[in-house]
């Protein structure tokens, strides 16, 4: 009996497996970085997705529960991820199925604290792909965000 190379039982593996009639089945999500370029902090380039449900979520400000909006930007931006939880519960959703995500700040001074607060709701292993902008804000709000989640069917 003769014995393969290994590059012929490699190449008979990968045509086995293509006969075999598995599917080869992709994630639901794939969170892709441009080849060559470092991965960025705290967003991801691309998001592709299988399927699911598109939520939308309105972009959602810091006031509490009460009704009041606290003059701090760490409570303002606890209270805005605590409001996209909410939303998202609503919708059937969870922070894992947001694969887009936009953050309006009226000072981009606060960038550290919003990625201290936003890594204690968001998965950073795998982060939505994200925008930062500074705007103009109205009635005191810090911070606003919002965000497309694709939710399991």
């Amino acid at each position: 009996m003769k014995s393969l190379p290994i590059a012929g039982f490699c190449v008979f593996i990968s045509v086995a497996s293509v006969w075999s009639g598995a599917p080869q089945e992709k994630p639901a999500r794939q969170f892709l970085n441009l080849a060559g370029k470092p991965k960025p902090p705290g967003y991801t380039h691309v998001v592709t997705a299988r399927s699911g449900r598109l939520v939308f979520i309105s972009g959602q400000g810091g006031t509490s529960r009460d009704g009041k909006l606290p003059e701090d930007f760490s409570s303002q931006a606890n209270n805005t991820f605590e409001n996209l939880r909410s939303c998202l519960a609503l919708a059937g959703g969870r922070f894992e199925d947001i694969v887009k995500i936009n953050y309006y700040v009226t000072d981009m001074a606060n960038t550290a604290e919003l990625r201290r607060v936003r890594a204690n709701y968001l998965n950073m292993e795998a982060p939505p792909a994200s925008t930062l902008v500074q705007a103009g804000l109205g009635s005191g709000a810090l911070l606003e965000v919002e965000a497309i989640a694709l939710v399991p069917e």
